[in-house]
């Protein structure tokens, strides 16, 4: 089986390719723009010379059989389109573009042409979070914060609050039938927004603060007089009565803890097992995403 990464960055060299370059009967080939970073990734990851690919052109050649895009977001729709095109079975790490027209189009594309498309929400994946999906559930609350990265509207909520909007969904235990946003934007820059979902016997509260102070992920569900804490995804609290911590085991790999690895497996089996994956369900976070942005707007107006 024939597996392009695309692109080289902080996150395929941390996360997927420590993953990618263990998958057995597999042949992983690299291409990213960067002479420099071709040849440094490619030597730390022994891939072979004629692995190594500077343009999508020369790696589409070698016919691939799926191809996981871990490229700047803005090149996403150009990338995606190409591989959809030809055919290959399309993993993109998120999101699928900034621009719901276009994650639209890929969507569609895809699905016209009969072709595998994937898209990298690996909290669904991520042991802690997986197992909140049997908790009670009648208040989720995740917050996911950063310290002093105030950004851009959309280029906040579409590469990073759009993990908060997506765990909020794969958790719900019911329809969505209440969306309430707020957010503070100044100088076009926003600083923290808030997301309320709600349904039938549920809230679910997704907040982001830019100037927290501190990088944290909490995600707390609660029903039944019992809940469920986990932090960083790596430790968990049970809380009923009195509080039970379970912390990641010393050896577990990062890339496990996070649900890449499990991510990662399921869209390689899936594509030798010649099943079809749609990116439908990952599209309705994108739109959810597209609604957060333009009220965030237009309180900022």
């Amino acid at each position: 089986m024939k597996v392009g990464c695309i692109g080289l960055g902080d996150i395929a060299q941390k996360a997927y390719l420590p993953v990618l370059t263990t998958l057995p009967d597999t042949e992983l080939h690299l291409q990213t723009r960067s002479p420099e970073t071709l040849a440094r990734v490619g030597a730390t990851h022994r891939v072979p010379a004629e692995h190594l690919h500077a343009d999508l052109d020369s790696l589409l050649a070698v016919g691939l059989d799926a191809a996981f895009v871990h490229a700047p977001t803005a090149v996403h729709p150009e990338i995606v389109t190409r591989l959809i095109e030809a055919g290959v079975a399309t993993y993109v790490d998120k999101p699928l573009a900034y621009e719901l027209a276009d994650s639209e189009r890929l969507v569609e594309l895809a699905e016209e042409r009969g072709v595998s498309l994937a898209v990298g929400f690996n909290r669904r994946h991520a042991p802690g979070y997986a197992q909140c999906a049997e908790h009670p559930r009648e208040l989720i609350v995740l917050q996911k914060n950063r310290v002093g990265l105030p950004e851009d509207i959309r280029t906040m909520v579409l590469d990073d609050f759009i993990h908060v909007v997506d765990t909020l969904r794969f958790l719900a235990p019911g329809q969505i039938d209440d969306v309430t946003v707020r957010a503070r934007v100044q100088d076009g820059l926003m600083h923290h927004v808030v997301l309320q979902l709600a349904g039938d016997g549920f809230t679910a509260l997704g907040i982001m603060n830019r100037l927290s102070g501190s990088a944290e992920e909490i995600l707390e569900v609660s029903g039944q007089d019992t809940k469920r804490e986990v932090r960083n995804l790596a430790e968990i609290v049970d809380h009923k009565g009195q509080p039970s911590v379970r912390r990641r085991g010393d050896w577990v790999p990062v890339a496990r803890q996070r649900g890449i690895e499990q991510v990662v497996l399921a869209f390689v089996d899936a594509v030798r097992a010649g099943k079809l994956l749609s990116a439908r369900d990952a599209l309705a976070t994108h739109e959810l995403c597209e609604r957060i942005v333009r009220s965030a707007a237009e309180q900022a107006a």
